[in-house]
C-alpha cells in the first residue's frame, strides 16, 4: 500500500510502538509479541498487528517479533535513520525549555539555528547556539537549509514566521503558537496547544462529575 493512503492515526502510533519496543528491550529481551506490546500501551494486539501490516510483514505467527529487526524497520519507516536539522523561532521561556530538552539529539533531531525578535535575547548564547534576529530569518535559511521549524512565538507573529519558513523550503513545522496555521498542501504542520488539550480534558471531568452526582 502507498504510504500516502496510510491513515494519519496509524503514523502517529508508530513512534509509540518504537518507544514500547525500546522499553521492552531494556532488560535484554530479544523477541516480543503484539500482546506484550499491547499490555505496555493499552492498545489491542489486533490494532498493533493491523497498523504494522500497512508496512509489510514483521514477524511470524506464533513466534512474535524480533525486537532489533522491528526497531530498525520502524526507524527507517519514520526516517529516524538519519539526522534532521531544526530551527527554533522564539527563544522566550517556552523556547528555552524546548532548546534545553535533552531528548531531541539522541533521536537524530539537531537544533542548528535559533531566532528571536527581542533585542535583549538576540546575540545571547543558548547552549551551542547564538540567538539570531528573526528579521534575518529568510536570508539565514538561504545559507543554512533546514528540515524542520519549531515556532514558539506569540500568536500575532506566528503566521508571518510560518510564511517565511515555507518560503525557505521548510516542509515540516511544529507550531506551539495558538493559531490555526495556513500552509500549502505540501507542508506538514503539527499543532501543540496545551490549553486546547486541557479544555478537552475538562469535558471529561465535568461529565464524569455530573454522572457521579
Amino acid at each position: 500500500m502507498s504510504t500516502t493512503k496510510i491513515p494519519d492515526i496509524v503514523i502517529a502510533r508508530l513512534p509509540i510502538y518504537l518507544r514500547a519496543l525500546a522499553y521492552i528491550a531494556n532488560d535484554g529481551t530479544q523477541v516480543t509479541s503484539s500482546h506484550e506490546m499491547g499490555e505496555h500501551l493499552g492498545i489491542s494486539p489486533a490494532q498493533i498487528r493491523k497498523d504494522l501490516s500497512y508496512f509489510g510483514r514483521f514477524g511470524k505467527q506464533g513466534r512474535g517479533y524480533n525486537i532489533d529487526n522491528l526497531l530498525t524497520r520502524l526507524q527507517s519507516i519514520l526516517g529516524l535513520d538519519r539526522e534532521w536539522r531544526m530551527a527554533l523561532v522564539g527563544v522566550g521561556r517556552l523556547g528555552r525549555a524546548i532548546l534545553s530538552y535533552g531528548g531531541f539529539r539522541p533521536q537524530g533531531f539537531l537544533f542548528v539555528k535559533a531566532y528571536d525578535a527581542d533585542p535583549v535575547i538576540i546575540g545571547r548564547r543558548e547552549g551551542d547556539l547564538v540567538v539570531e534576529n528573526v528579521a534575518d530569518l529568510e536570508a539565514s535559511l538561504r545559507e543554512t537549509p533546514l528540515d524542520i521549524g519549531i515556532v514558539a512565538v506569540p500568536g500575532h507573529m506566528a503566521q508571518n514566521v510560518i510564511d517565511v519558513l515555507v518560503q525557505s523550503n521548510v516542509r515540516a513545522i511544529l507550531n506551539y503558537a495558538p493559531i490555526a496555521a495556513r500552509v500549502p498542501s505540501n507542508v506538514y504542520v503539527r499543532q501543540i496547544d496545551p490549553v486546547l488539550a486541557l479544555q478537552s480534558m475538562t469535558y471529561f471531568l465535568t461529565h464524569s462529575a455530573s454522572e457521579r452526582a
